[in-house]
């Protein structure tokens, strides 16, 4: 499925066009403090195989207004050439390539 262009972002890493969305509501559990933060990158032109990056930090929308740190282009950047070098091809159509970069969530409830 496709990143629509309404909502989400166009980065540029190494001359290749790309498009990154975070969801502006958070999943029940995301809510919850319980999972962190997700969000997605396809390729701009063929988008094909989406890579879904889980970040270390809360989504910003928690519902317990836990501390959060906001998802910036040079993290979307970095997590981009990380899932290159592991093997993502962005063009050629398949499952979701997950990049997992939770190690050391926790979310501190009140």
């Amino acid at each position: 499925m496709a990143i629509g262009r309404k909502g989400s972002r166009r980065i540029v890493v190494d001359g290749t066009a790309y498009r990154w969305r975070l969801r502006r509501r958070p999943t029940y559990d995301q809510a919850l403090c319980d999972r962190p933060c997700t969000y997605a990158v396809q390729h701009a032109d063929t988008p094909g195989t989406t890579l879904v990056v889980t970040t270390n930090q809360p989504h910003a929308s928690n519902w317990f207004g836990a501390p959060t740190a906001a998802v910036l282009p040079r993290d979307v950047s970095a997590a981009i050439t990380s899932a290159l070098s592991q093997g993502w091809h962005p063009t050629r159509p398949g499952s979701p390539f997950h990049l997992d970069q939770s190690d050391g969530f926790v979310c501190f409830r009140p």
